[in-house]
């Protein structure tokens, strides 16, 4: 631990390190890029995926399908959180994210060539969940693993800055798609969109997936992984270890990732779909809304990601939950007082407080974990919280919506969400003045 330690505390010392550092930065940030920007291409299109490949005599019922679809093929997260855990424990970060940007984007093209519930009936939905449950694999071993590849990449006074490069790459990806889907909704027509347009985002996962892995596969492995290996072999079964011995992070990093789970998902990704569907405004003006807000969040990232090498995760984590906790309801009820003008206000502080928590997350889910299961730990707690919590939230804020007549319900959801993760971040230990262990 000692090699480590030392070799934190001077990195990157020359501009071979400083090159490797780069390299490292651009290889996370275009894999998450390809990744995300699926994942928000599906959620801001959900309405018009819902009449492709479900019965369409429900609109609500056809909705939820697709929204079915989406959290199922989250509950593969967590077992794929292991598999590749167990590749990035054992042989080596570098492969790992190597293959699951490789899986994601052929998954995300075939998508892209699936026909509709017209021509093939009830196989068109089957398809469907099948490549998602396949997009769902190889995605649950990209955040985790981008983010501890930067993680022992940086230097230990700006881990927080250089991690963060990575749900700002979310963002960005998320920021295309919805980009991408207000165009459509102002050039196109519903008609046009439902029978050709929708393909459009997930043909060119192809090109910018091969892009990616071109670039990974230039990379060197991660210094402090190398250190690591040279000491001691990897565990053959990390996962083992983790259970053995890492107990309360566990629990401590699932608890505190499921604010990033459920706020991540109704405030980037479900709230066009609300707004449109829920409040009744105009498609193009809640996908403008949506790709405003989120470039704004791209810049609080990078800021939040210094602060918290300023004044630790365990601070800047509970704010956030604290934030949640104060804000979420109040603004949900504003969003039917105004215009566009007071919806853009809106989404923009939504993104301004979750970027208090998405910027800090990377780095304390990195350092909560010793280096020996530092990609398992992360990857199975991330996605445990992604696939309970966060795949699930745009389904359970359409069944709260449903059930209780209430179009505040979600916020109330989100609301016990954050007090939860702020109980969590109290027991936390703040590692970010520490060389990772």
């Amino acid at each position: 631990m000692e090699l480590t330690a030392k070799y934190n505390d001077r990195f990157p010392a020359n501009s071979a390190d400083a090159a490797n550092l780069k390299r490292a930065a651009r290889a996370s940030f275009i894999g998450n890029f390809v990744e995300w920007f699926d994942y928000g291409a599906y959620g801001y299109l959900a309405a018009v995926i819902a009449l492709v490949f479900f019965p369409s005599e429900d609109k609500t019922t056809a909705l939820m399908s697709t929204y079915a679809v989406f959290a199922i093929s989250f509950l593969i997260r967590p077992l794929g959180g292991i598999f590749w855990g167990y590749i990035g424990d054992k042989y080596g970060r570098r492969p790992a994210l190597s293959w699951s940007i490789l899986i994601m984007s052929v998954s995300t093209f075939a998508i892209a060539l699936l026909p509709g519930y017209a021509s093939i009936g009830i196989a068109a939905p089957v398809l469907l969940l099948i490549l998602r449950t396949l997009q769902g694999f190889s995605a649950s071993g990209e955040y985790a693993g981008a983010s501890a590849f930067l993680a022992e990449y940086a230097p230990k006074e700006k881990r927080g800055f250089y991690t963060s490069m990575v749900p700002a790459s979310t963002a960005a990806g998320l920021l295309l798609g919805s980009l991408m889907a207000a165009g459509m909704y102002e050039f196109l027509s519903e008609s046009a969109i439902a029978e050709w347009g929708w393909r459009i985002p997930f043909l060119l996962a192809a090109p910018l997936g091969l892009v990616g892995r071109y670039i990974r596969l230039k990379l060197e492995e991660t210094p402090t992984f190398q250190q690591f290996s040279t000491r001691s072999e990897p565990e053959n079964v990390p996962v083992s270890q983790l259970f053995r011995h890492h107990r309360k992070a566990l629990l401590l990093a699932f608890l505190v990732a499921s604010l990033n789970a459920v706020a991540f998902y109704l405030i980037l990704s479900y709230m066009p779909t609300y707004l449109s569907e829920e409040m009744g405004v105009n498609k193009t003006q809640s996908f403008i809304a949506a790709s405003l807000s989120l470039l704004s969040y791209i810049g609080f990232i990078f800021i939040m990601g210094k602060l918290s090498d300023r004044y630790g995760r365990k601070m800047m984590l509970a704010i956030a939950s604290a934030l949640f906790i104060v804000v979420t309801v109040p603004l949900f009820s504003a969003f039917g007082w105004g215009g566009f003008g007071l919806i853009l206000l809106i989404q923009i502080i939504f993104g301004a407080v979750l970027s208090v928590n998405d910027g800090t997350l990377p780095a304390y889910l990195s350092e909560i974990f010793p280096t020996e299961v530092r990609y398992t730990g992360f990857a199975f707690s991330f996605n445990c919280a992604n696939a309970l919590l966060g795949g699930t939230a745009p389904l359970v804020a359409t069944w709260l919506i449903g059930f209780s007549g209430s179009k505040l319900s979600p916020a109330w959801y989100l609301m016990l969400v954050a007090l939860v993760a702020l109980v969590a971040v109290c027991a936390s230990k703040d590692y970010s003045k520490k060389a990772l262990r």
